[in-house]
């Protein structure tokens, strides 16, 4: 009911700012004088009714609408509309909390798992190396990746309040944004970490020293929060045309790119995002894996080639699952009802794949599951 209304208003909105426009045209041609001799006088014409809230209204043919519709259309146009309608999931009233209780579980599970991660790691001397630092860097992305939308989202599913306001909405946009960029570029620095440890052992340890890793991962935080910042800035200052609905369960960049105005710099930019943040370090990624795979290749024992495989599948996995479903959202086919297709991948690369990311370095790596086996207590063998 809520959609219907705000499309309505929406629609009226449209219609509202395109007669001021024509309007504001109208007056830099004409005089005042000029225009009322033309125009007349729609109250004495019988064409306005006599009702204290039409006053200051705008003539569209015969219909005349009101100054406060025009104020929303305005406000709507300019992007300082109040809200946003957050079009989440179109099912029944009675399955919201079983919505709600599923992604309450899995973010709760996924915020243990990776502060279970970042507690192994910091506790366990033998793990302070390149590799799990950037591991543990990766399960504090993933923690806020999950707290950026699926508590809002569980509180919109229990509540039926689906409106965010402005700055709800773009703060949201805007810590999203921020982790996105910041796994983005740091699983690129996990496949160079494998690369150099498996290419050019001989070099790891002068290439990842203490020092350069810290700084590469201050460097990588630093990039995600201000591209972050010119993402969030670049889209709140453009204009919108067809509705102040997002057709998402969060606010997101893509799904204010459907409702803005046609604007050439505004789809420069996102190209320049497109390339830049996505398909430049998915590209570095597959070249890394590429030139590891092919020195595994070559190793003579099928118990080194496995050794060294082990070393990396856990980040193959990982990067596969990240990029395969964020290049699925962003580059999908077009379909004639693609929303449930992008409700779908929208959910895995935002909830699920950040819960399951510090399980699958768990089970995979034997170094993760012994200190964790040592953490609760548990006796390990060879000990």
């Amino acid at each position: 009911m809520e959609s219907h209304a705000s499309s309505y208003l929406t629609w009226i909105s449209i219609l509202a700012l395109q007669l001021l426009q024509s309007n504001k045209k109208a007056e830099s041609k004409e005089t005042k004088s000029e225009k009322l001799m033309q125009r007349g006088n729609p109250k004495r014409d019988g064409m306005i009714p006599a009702d204290h809230q039409f006053r200051d209204s705008v003539a569209l043919g015969n219909v005349y609408i009101p100054q406060a519709i025009q104020n929303i259309a305005k406000d709507l146009m300019e992007n300082r509309t109040y809200q946003f309608f957050i079009l989440t999931f179109t099912t029944r009233e009675e399955y919201k909390p079983f919505l709600s209780i599923f992604f309450v579980l899995v973010y709760l599970i996924g915020v243990l798992a990776n502060s279970a991660t970042i507690t192994v790691v910091y506790r366990d001397r033998h793990l302070h190396t390149p590799m799990y630092l950037f591991l543990c860097n990766l399960s504090i992305v993933d923690i806020f990746y999950t707290s950026s939308s699926v508590p809002k989202l569980v509180h919109m599913l229990l509540t039926g309040d689906y409106t965010l306001s402005f700055t709800q909405c773009f703060v949201q946009m805007f810590f999203f944004s921020f982790v996105v960029t910041t796994e983005d570029l740091l699983l690129f620095i996990m496949a160079y970490d494998r690369y150099v440890a498996i290419c050019n052992p001989l070099r790891y340890h002068s290439l990842l020293c203490k020092k350069n890793c810290i700084l590469l991962i201050v460097v990588i935080w630093v990039i995600g929060f201000l591209n972050s910042l010119s993402l969030t800035v670049t889209t709140s200052k453009t204009s919108l045309c067809y509705s102040n609905t997002v057709t998402q369960f969060f606010c997101e960049f893509k799904a204010f790119a459907k409702i803005s105005c046609p604007n050439a710099g505004f789809q420069l930019f996102t190209y320049m995002e497109a390339v830049i943040f996505g398909f430049g370090p998915f590209l570095c990624s597959i070249m890394s894996y590429i030139k590891v795979i092919i020195v595994i290749l070559h190793i003579k024992s099928s118990e080194g080639r496995k050794k060294a495989f082990s070393t990396c599948s856990s980040h193959l996995i990982v990067l596969t699952m990240f990029y395969g479903t964020w290049m699925s959202v962003y580059i999908m086919p077009p379909l004639k009802d693609p929303r449930v297709f992008e409700l779908t991948l929208s959910i895995l690369y935002s909830t699920i794949t950040p819960m399951l990311n510090p399980l699958i370095f768990s089970v995979r790596n034997k170094d993760i599951k012994r200190a964790l086996l040592k953490m609760v207590g548990c006796k390990v063998r060879g000990e």
